[in-house]
């Protein structure tokens, strides 16, 4: 076991080449890094919030909004479904969290019933038993539609997910490296986004909804009358986002900021104008090239956010699947706007309950901090380890030295994020490391305490003690997948560094110090061992 094979050797220099080859980008200079050839390893360690400074919010997603939406929805879809198949009706509207309608002719009564159990009865996402309402009528000519509460929690579940999801793409968007997106608790998103500086912006490309839909506009009424509060059922007074006033839409939409597949900052041809040219997919391609055709002379609205940005006069049927958003935009705005629609629209509005901004200076400072008590907690171990073992402390100094390096690799490699918890997490790991080659060492001298021969002594000590290493690194490897699953924020880039560390650490301890040994053994074939 002790004398050196191939595959011992060979596993050892693919990990000092590896390690060295891609802890390296780490301190070398970024002008110098972008001269080198392109096969040789670029990429650098991701600080943390803590480490490079930048910005933290914590979101709550607005699920009463939510709810409030879904009951407008539904308001409009009964008043659909009953005018489609010419149901009378009066008295449309929400009480107490449910939609009533009263069928002013009895005889309708069941039909109605029937029709809208069909029509909008259809299940939300994790509605039991597949309803997601409940719907009934009373002698009252009454009839009211309730939604499960099962199926608004779920959704509600279901739309901090599709937050976190939409909150994801839209920074990677702005080229904000490793972001920190998650969940605390059940309606509320930490973001944690190194290195951006400006909070405001981050906040402004996060929290708009960005609801993109196209509503005809309701001519029935005169402007006049409308601002007045004469708005027919089924219409609503939206302002401008730009140069005041308000215009009478019908809530029903066209098409949604859903169906897009691609959105992007442009210029007008003919005014030089920045714009936002987009395309939808097939589904709403169809839907809007219909609506234009059926609509021809009249206006439509480009709605975002419940703000109208334009409203044109549609001149000829769409059918291409492709259009502009003019207004009056800079490149910036547009550019933005352009950002938010292709990440898609947030299910629920976002409110800001906490903000803060860890500055440069602060950041740098940390690494100061933790390089000084890494190099510290490296050389107090290292000495520790020299003193008390001699020559075999030497190898196991050198182990501990190419260990470091396969960690630095191994999170370079895969871009993981270093934190300021995630550096007491590799000091922890030096410890465990030198732990390791404690435990051999000192079976090992008591191997030759007992009188085996020193070749003896080292099989028999590197055998019994790798029992206990891989007991003792089991279960730190354990619990640090449990804090990694169950943690947040600074706890998970301390067990990322330990479960990584803890792999490396049984690597290092027995292949290396043991193949080290095993040279030295062969070159020198003492009659004793120098730890004895």
């Amino acid at each position: 076991m002790i004398a050196p094979s191939r595959w011992r050797t060979i596993a050892v220099l693919i990990s000092v080449i590896f390690g060295i080859l891609f802890s390296l980008p780490n301190v070398i200079p970024q002008k110098t890094l972008d001269t080198l050839p392109s096969f040789l390893p670029h990429k650098k360690l991701n600080l943390g919030l803590d480490l490079q400074g930048g910005s933290y919010l914590l979101l709550e997603v607005d699920t009463k909004a939510l709810r409030a939406e879904k009951l407008t929805n539904l308001i409009e879809d009964v008043r659909t479904t009953l005018r489609e198949d010419k149901i009378d009706f009066t008295d449309l509207g929400q009480v107490g969290g449910a939609v009533s309608v009263r069928i002013t002719d009895p005889e309708q009564l069941t039909a109605a019933t029937n029709l809208l159990r069909r029509s909008v009865g259809s299940p939300l996402a994790g509605a039991v038993g597949g309803r997601d309402v409940t719907i009934n009528s009373g002698d009252d000519q009454r009839i009211r539609i309730v939604f499960a509460e099962q199926a608004l929690a779920a959704e509600a579940g279901k739309a901090v997910e599709q937050s976190i999801e939409i909150i994801r793409r839209r920074i990677d968007e702005l080229g904000t490296k490793e972001p920190d997106i998650r969940r605390q608790g059940v309606d509320r998103i930490v973001v944690q986004a190194p290195g951006e500086s400006d909070p405001e912006k981050l906040k402004n490309i996060i929290g708009q909804t960005a609801k993109l839909t196209f509503q005809m506009v309701d001519d029935s009424v005169t402007p006049e009358e409308a601002a007045a509060g004469r708005i027919p059922p089924g219409s609503q007074l939206l302002p401008y986002e730009e140069g005041g006033g308000a215009i009478l839409i019908k809530k029903r939409a066209l098409v949604t900021g859903e169906m897009l597949t691609d959105a992007h900052q442009a210029f007008d041809s003919q005014t030089g104008q920045a714009v936002v040219n987009f395309r939808f997919n097939g589904q709403g391609s169809r839907r809007f090239g219909d609506a234009t055709a059926q609509n021809l002379g009249k206006r439509f609205a480009i709605v975002l956010d419940n703000k109208v940005i334009s409203a044109p006069v549609i001149q000829s049927a769409i059918t291409g699947g492709s259009g502009q958003i003019s207004g009056n935009f800079t490149a910036e705005s547009a550019n933005n706007l352009a950002i938010l629609l292709r990440a898609g629209a947030l299910p629920a509005p976002l409110n800001v309950e906490q903000q803060n901004t860890v500055g440069a200076e602060l950041g740098a400072d940390a690494v100061k901090a933790g390089a000084l008590s890494l190099a510290v907690g490296a050389a107090a171990i290292i000495i520790f380890i020299v003193l008390a073992y001699g020559l075999f402390g030497v190898f196991a100094a050198l182990a501990l030295i190419v260990n470091m390096l396969l960690i630095f690799g191994v999170m370079s490699l895969f871009q993981f994020t270093l934190t300021f918890p995630g550096i007491a997490g590799l000091i922890l790991t030096l410890a465990v490391a030198v732990d390791a080659n404690v435990l051999i060492y000192e079976r090992v001298r008591d191997e030759a305490h007992a009188g085996r021969s020193p070749i003896s002594a080292l099989e028999h000590g590197y055998q019994r003690a790798l029992v206990s290493i891989l007991d003792a690194n089991i279960t730190s490897a354990i619990s640090a997948l449990i804090m990694f699953q169950f943690g947040a924020g600074p706890i998970r880039g301390f067990a990322l560094t330990l479960l990584i560390g803890v792999v490396t650490s049984v690597f290092t301890a027995v292949v290396i110090t043991q193949l080290l040994i095993g040279w030295w053994f062969r070159a020198t074939k003492p009659k004793t061992l120098p730890i004895v």
